[in-house]
């Protein structure tokens, strides 16, 4: 193996309970119907939920539970979850099982495993899911008549498929021989490559960082996947540098022994040292030694500007032909760096757009001489930059349109103006549970009727100090249809289906 690399791995397991259908026959699949909610390990109790409405939990010490549904009626039929507890807690909602009565089957989702690209060396696959037990699954290839796989799951809800060639993909599933298949899922692409995409290669978040002697900021390559195997070069040269990680598929190059320069990241699967991916786009790092004078900065127009104003930062060195680089400094003394100017003379500026209170701190540049390797100059005298106001407010965008069926997920994006933000999902006044998801992402799990109304969001952020931003324009979210809470339940707490125990 090339690289060096001791890591620990930690590895979130997923505890959710697993949900499913079986048919007594798959002939005539709506005839008599059962729902068993597995749990990942021995439980105290489980809870079903039908169309984002919980129904009263059982009490019981059990793996799975049987939740006998019979002929599938109108009264019946919907979107069902079900989640477990072990005392007083209880685990996220299993996946979505549709029950859609005898006029169709619910169509199923393909996902590719564990990228949408193959390689020479690197078959993904593509899982077809439904929810009904031992069907047979049909994987397609558009625009490829003669191209069918067929895959049978006597004992599963899912098939998995083997893809040796691109394309758009699209799964379906039959109950028997002779019956209809279901529609068709959503596509898949499938792209095909020479070789792996590249990854990303950051320092903290950043494309370019100035090191004085004795600091640390390590370089960050994530991959798109996990299992591999990573490099650290610098121009043409491999750097054989200490590595440490903590998730799969990235790994942290420490900076202990790295000089000035352009840095790129690759990967390669741990089958395959022959083939490794595209480079990373490059991150360049700088040292310094802090020996040079420390130049002027100054602020243009004022260093207390107007919210929304545009606002320069000129920095001074003593000649031309300098590299210079402007710092800001929050009140948790995070450093980061806006960018490297190479100017024709001896001043370099920065321009800030529209400021707001995010833009206030600490401010500082420093310049560095491109024809002596280490040397630089100490840093300017602190300029402080102070917006008054609150930051700028986000925007709520929703993810769907029309109504939301109920049981289904609803996602709304929450955008800020700047990125790795935190945010609150707000609900008329009163802040709501929502599973943040990248690129602001908010979902609510499993959208029952208590979830209509009104939805705003907000903002916190710790730099340059602790702020909460305003609220976004609201978004409103209509529930289709209308679901009694009381549903099939009598007053005793019994469900109106069957219970048995696996």
């Amino acid at each position: 193996m090339s690289v060096l690399l001791a890591s620990l791995l930690i590895w979130v397991i997923d505890t959710r309970p697993t949900l499913w259908m079986e048919a007594e026959s798959l002939l005539e699949p709506w005839a008599n119907v059962t729902l068993t909610c597995r749990a990942y390990t021995g439980s105290l109790g489980f809870q079903f939920f039908k169309d984002g409405v919980a129904q009263e939990p059982v009490d019981v010490l059990a793996l799975e539970y049987r939740f006998v549904l019979g002929a599938v009626t109108s009264e019946t039929r919907g979107l069902y979850r079900c989640r477990t507890s072990m005392g007083d807690r209880w685990t996220e909602l299993s996946q979505l099982v549709e029950v859609s009565g005898a006029d169709s089957l619910p169509r199923p989702s393909l996902s590719a495993k564990p990228v949408s690209w193959i390689t020479p060396h690197l078959n993904t696959t593509l899982v077809c899911s439904g929810g009904l037990q031992g069907v047979t699954f049909l994987l397609k290839r558009e625009g490829d008549d003669e191209f069918l796989e067929v895959a049978e799951a006597p004992k599963d809800v899912k098939a998995t498929f083997l893809v040796h060639r691109a394309g758009n993909y699209s799964c379906s599933y039959r109950t028997h021989a002779s019956g209809h298949p279901s529609e068709s899922s959503a596509t898949v692409s499938i792209e095909g490559l020479e070789v792996p995409p590249p990854p990303t290669l950051s320092i903290q978040n950043e494309n370019a960082a100035v090191l004085f002697l004795g600091t640390k900021k390590d370089l960050l390559c994530v991959a798109p996947l996990s299992g591999v195997q990573f490099q650290l070069w610098r121009g043409d040269v491999q750097m054989l540098v200490g590595m440490h990680s903590t998730t799969p598929g990235q790994v942290y190059f420490s900076s202990d022994t790295m000089a000035s320069g352009l840095y790129t990241c690759r990967y390669s699967l741990y089958n395959s040292d022959r083939e490794w991916s595209r480079d990373s786009a490059p991150v360049e790092l700088l040292l310094s030694d802090g020996s040079l004078p420390p130049p002027e900065l100054q602020a243009e127009p004022s260093a207390t500007p107007e919210p929304g104003a545009l606002t320069r930062l000129r920095c001074r060195g003593p000649r031309a032909g300098l590299r210079f680089a402007l710092e800001q400094e929050s009140a948790a003394r995070v450093h980061q760096w806006h960018g490297l100017r190479s100017p024709e003379g001896a001043e370099a500026l920065w321009e800030l757009q529209d400021v707001s209170a995010l833009d206030s701190g600490n401010y500082s540049c420093v310049y560095l001489d491109p024809a002596t390797p280490l040397t630089g100059s100490a840093r300017s005298a602190a300029l402080e930059l102070r917006v008054d106001g609150p930051p700028p407010r986000p925007r709520l965008q929703p993810l769907w349109q029309g109504e939301v069926t109920p049981g289904r997920d609803a996602v709304l994006r929450c955008v800020g103006p700047v990125s790795n933000l935190r945010f609150d999902l707000v609900r008329e006044g009163e802040e709501v549970e929502a599973v943040h998801m990248a690129r602001g992402e908010l979902v609510l799990n499993n959208v029952g009727p208590q979830h209509a109304g009104n939805y705003r969001c907000r903002y916190r952020v710790g730099w340059p100090k602790p702020l909460v931003s305003g609220l976004s324009d609201p978004v409103e979210l209509r529930v289709a249809g209308e679901s009694s809470l009381g549903s099939g339940i009598n007053k005793g707490g019994t469900p109106w289906f069957e219970l048995d125990f696996g």
